[in-house]
């Protein structure tokens, strides 16, 4: 996780990146941006205040890594940080040749020098890619002969940011640490932003192995069980809620013990592990069976795991525990299933 208490602006080069779909242009300024101590103290909060979650990136190229542009110039800043301004020209370009698609909107574009950024106990100087699209209205009053005016104008909303990243001066090798934040073009046509310009990959950490393993659990109970094993929908409720409890209460993750916790039935922790080869050959991931449980990684999947059984268009029964207390049946009289709800009391 990320702390900015200590963090500070060394450089600061601003440039206007058209869309290039739009035929629009970039223009370049002519040398940093030197901002007062005021104007540095908002543009801070603009610029980091965003980065909260716990998933990290490392840029990547499919034969070389230097081949990946973003990583490249960033390098040569880290290793003589008084090119920024030349380094954020080519960034410049670079980005206004991957902003192609119709929704890219044009902006403004930063490239920032921090100094002093913490990031789990360890302090390390980064660099930050912002990007500012979007233009809020904002209304001006002012007294004028006794009498107050009221005025429009437009500009940048500094608790709204659009899109920027974080790249950390660490883990070089593996194509640094990196952090990115994009409120703009969440469809998969118009990830320019992440997939073109930065064409970054998620790092291989606990968040990552946190988040693999609980998608495919997921989609294990979800899709391939009821194919192979007649299983109720408040079984596989259960096996979800256990697999909850599990990451809750857990610090380290061990395939064997999820297994036999979770799961526990033999024949379907077999199928659960033949799954799991499948599962990783399909995606192109690799599935550890061993690793420190990120609690932020968990909280996100909790959002889709769902603990509720719909019953046609009429009922949903969220289940939250104690698999004993609900019981299916079947009514010969009416031809319907139905399920019994056992409780103490009525809230």
């Amino acid at each position: 996780m990320f702390l900015f208490s200590e963090t500070v602006i060394d450089q600061l080069a601003v440039h206007k990146v058209g869309s290039k779909y739009n035929e629009e242009n970039v223009r370049f300024s002519k040398s940093n941006f030197k901002p007062d101590y005021d104007i540095k103290e908002l543009l801070s909060k603009y610029f980091l205040t965003p980065f909260k979650s716990n998933e990290y990136f490392n840029f990547y190229h499919e034969s070389d890594l230097n081949l990946n542009e973003v990583f490249h110039y960033a390098t040569k800043i880290f290793e003589d940080p008084e090119c920024l301004f030349d380094q954020s020209v080519n960034l410049a370009k670079h980005l206004y040749e991957n902003s192609t698609h119709p929704n890219i909107n044009g902006g403004e574009f930063y490239t920032v020098y921090f100094q002093d950024v913490e990031f789990n106990t360890e302090v390390v100087d980064a660099i930050g890619l912002f990007k500012s699209e979007t233009r809020e209205t904002f209304l001006k009053v002012f007294p004028t002969n006794g009498n107050y005016t009221i005025e429009s104008e437009q500009g940048i909303d500094i608790k709204k940011l659009d899109k920027g990243c974080l790249i950390l001066n660490l883990e070089k090798e593996n194509g640094f640490v990196v952090a990115t934040v994009d409120k703009t073009n969440k469809s998969e046509d118009a990830r320019y932003w992440i997939d073109d310009f930065l064409k970054i990959k998620q790092r291989e950490d606990e968040y990552y192995h946190t988040e693999n393993v609980m998608k495919m659990y997921k989609d294990f109970v979800v899709k391939e069980l009821p194919e192979h094993f007649e299983i109720s929908k408040a079984d596989q409720v259960d096996m979800i809620n256990k697999s909850k409890k599990f990451f809750k209460e857990t610090d380290n993750f061990q395939l064997e013990d999820f297994s036999e916790q979770v799961i526990e039935d033999k024949e379907v922790i077999d199928s659960f592990n033949t799954y799991k080869k499948v599962y990783e050959t399909e995606n192109e991931v690799q599935i550890s069976e061993e690793f420190e449980i990120s609690q932020s990684a968990a909280k996100k999947q909790f959002r889709v795991f769902k603990s509720v059984i719909k019953l046609d268009k009429n009922f949903h029964i969220y289940v939250h525990g104690n698999r004993e207390y609900i019981v299916k049946g079947y009514d010969q009289k009416t031809g319907m299933q139905y399920y019994q709800v056992f409780f103490n009391e009525e809230k």
